[in-house]
C-alpha cells in the first residue's frame, strides 16, 4: 500500500529543490551537532537488515523501503556524495550520484512511513540510531517547506496564532472547560477537586496535551484528583498550557521554539518544576530538551504525571481501592517514554495496585511496539488506512492476543492511533483509555476532597 507524498506535504517552492535541499543541509551540520554523528555512521553503515525483523511498518508491508537501514542509506547518500572528500572526488570523476527533485520526494515519502519509534536501535549490531536519521531527514526537509500540513498548521498556531496551542483553544475556553471538571467530578465521583490557574510560586506547572480538554475529560479529572488528594502545589499557566510538541516530529528548530514556551511559563509563574500529563512526545521532548534549549542545569526539572502518581502511591500519599477494576486490563508502552527506560514499570506498579485482572503484552517495556502512528503520523489524517492496516497491523495482534477489553495507553497520539486500529481490526470491544482514567476510579479521597451529601430534611424527621 502506497500513499503519494504530494497528498499531504506542502512545499512552499520547488524552484531549484536539490541546491536549496543542499544549503539547508549543510547549515545544519554546521550549526548543529549532527555532523560528527553522521560522518561516523555514513564510515561505518551496516545494511545487514536485522533491524527488518524488529520494525513493525516493515513485518506488515514486506516491502524493501521500509527496512530502516534502507530508509536511512537515502540520507547517507547524499551526506557522503555532498559532505565527503571521497564523494567530491568521485564527482570530479564524472562517477558519482546526482541529488534531483525526484529523490527528494523519494526520501520525503519513505521518512514519513517511518513512525520513528526506535525500536530498530535494539537489533542494529553498530546501535545505529535510523530513527535519528529519520528525524534529521524530516528536518532538512522542512528548512525547505516539505511538512506534512497538519503538523505546519499545529506548529503555526502553537507558536505564531491567536491561541498559542495546537487544538486552538483560547485560555478562556479552557479555564471553562476546568470550572466543568470540577462541578462533573463533584457530581460522578463525589470528590471535590481544584484546577488552580496562574497560581505564582506553585512547584509544577502542569502541561497536558492541550486535545486532553477537548477529548479526554477522564484522563484530566484523574491527574486533578491525585494532586489534589496529595496536597500538591501546582497550577496551570493562562498564557501558555499546550504540552504538545510537534518539533520533535520534523524541525529541531520548531522544537527549541516550543519547549522554550514551556521553561518561559514555568519562570513567568515563578515555579519550580514541569508537570507533563498523559502523552509520550510531550514528555520526552520536555525531559531531554528542556535542558538542551532552556539553561542547562539551570532549566526546570520535568516530571511525568505518571511519576509523580507512583512515587505518591509508594510514599503512603495516595490511596487506592484494590480490584476496583474487574475487566481485564493491559498496556499499552508509548515509545517515546519506555524506548530509553525511562517509565516502564511505575504504570504497571499503579495499575496492579487497582486491577483485579491485568496482563502484559509480548514483548513490552523498551521493546514494545509502536502503537503505528508515532512521528507525528498519527496527525496524517490523509493516511489512516495505511497507519492502521500496516503501521498499526502488528500492535493489533498483540491487542489481540491479550484478550483485554480495556487498554491503558497514557499517551494522546497513542490514545488517537490506538482507538482506530482497534475500529479498524475489529477490535471494537476493547476501550482504550488513559492511567488516570482508571485511577481516578480507584482514589480514595482524603477528606477533604469528600463531597459532603445534602441532608433530606423529610428523612431526617
Amino acid at each position: 500500500m502506497a500513499f503519494q507524498c504530494s497528498y499531504y506535504l506542502e512545499p512552499l517552492d520547488t524552484t531549484n529543490l536539490p541546491r536549496r535541499f543542499l544549503d539547508a543541509f549543510a547549515a545544519i551540520l554546521a550549526h548543529s551537532n549532527y555532523g560528527p554523528v553522521l560522518d561516523t555512521v555514513a564510515r561505518i553503515s551496516a545494511r545487514c537488515g536485522r533491524c527488518a525483523v524488529t520494525c513493525p511498518v516493515y513485518q506488515a508491508s514486506q516491502d524493501p523501503r521500509d527496512i530502516p537501514c534502507m530508509r536511512s542509506e537515502l540520507l547517507l547518500t547524499i551526506y557522503r556524495r555532498y559532505f565527503t572528500l571521497a564523494g567530491a572526488l568521485k564527482a570530479r570523476a564524472g562517477n558519482a550520484f546526482t541529488l534531483t527533485e525526484a529523490y527528494i520526494n523519494t526520501l520525503a515519502e519513505e521518512v514519513y512511513r517511518c513512525t520513528a519509534c526506535r525500536r530498530c536501535k535494539l537489533e542494529c549490531p553498530l546501535g545505529i540510531d535510523h530513527g535519528m536519521i529519520t528525524h534529521l531527514a524530516r528536518w532538512i526537509l522542512a528548512e525547505v517547506g516539505i511538512v506534512p500540513k497538519a503538523l505546519r498548521v499545529a506548529t503555526r498556531e502553537q507558536l505564531d496564532g491567536k491561541t498559542h496551542n495546537t487544538s486552538a483553544i483560547p485560555a478562556a475556553a479552557m479555564q471553562d472547560t476546568c470550572e466543568f471538571l470540577v462541578e462533573d467530578c463533584r457530581d460522578t465521583y463525589g470528590m471535590n477537586i481544584s484546577f488552580p490557574i496562574d497560581v505564582e510560586g506553585a512547584e509544577y506547572v502542569f502541561f497536558p496535551a492541550v486535545s486532553d480538554y477537548l477529548l479526554e475529560p477522564d484522563t484530566l479529572m484523574g491527574n486533578a484528583a491525585v494532586l489534589t488528594a496529595t496536597g500538591a502545589s501546582w497550577t496551570i499557566g493562562s498564557h501558555y498550557f499546550d504540552g504538545i510538541n510537534y518539533g520533535l516530529f520534523y524541525s529541531d528548530r520548531m522544537l527549541d521554539r516550543i519547549v522554550s514556551k514551556e521553561a518561559e511559563e514555568v519562570r513567568r509563574l515563578k515555579a519550580q518544576k514541569v508537570l507533563i500529563g498523559e502523552c509520550g512526545h510531550a514528555s520526552r521532548s520536555a525531559k531531554f530538551f528542556i535542558k538542551t534549549f532552556c539553561g542547562g542545569r539551570a532549566a526546570p526539572e520535568v516530571v511525568n504525571i505518571m511519576e509523580y502518581t507512583w512515587h505518591a502511591l509508594r510514599s503512603g500519599k495516595l490511596e487506592l481501592r484494590p480490584n476496583a477494576i474487574d475487566a481485564r486490563v493491559t498496556y499499552h508502552d508509548p515509545c517515546n517514554i519506555a524506548r530509553s527506560g525511562w517509565i516502564i514499570d511505575q504504570p504497571r506498579e499503579i495499575l496492579r495496585a487497582i486491577c483485579a485482572d491485568y496482563v502484559d503484552m509480548t514483548p513490552r517495556g523498551k521493546e514494545n511496539y509502536c502503537c503505528g502512528g508515532g512521528g507525528g503520523t498519527v496527525s496524517i489524517d490523509e493516511i489512516r488506512e495505511f497507519r492502521t492496516k500496516i503501521g498499526g497491523a502488528t500492535k493489533a495482534e498483540q491487542i489481540r492476543r491479550t484478550g483485554a477489553t480495556i487498554l491503558v495507553a497514557p499517551c494522546a497520539n497513542c490514545k488517537k492511533q490506538l482507538r482506530e486500529v482497534c475500529e479498524d481490526h475489529g477490535l471494537d470491544h476493547v476501550q482504550v483509555v488513559g492511567l488516570h482514567d482508571l485511577v481516578l476510579k480507584a482514589i480514595i479521597p482524603p477528606p477533604h476532597m469528600r463531597v459532603e451529601k445534602p441532608t433530606d430534611p423529610e428523612k431526617d424527621k
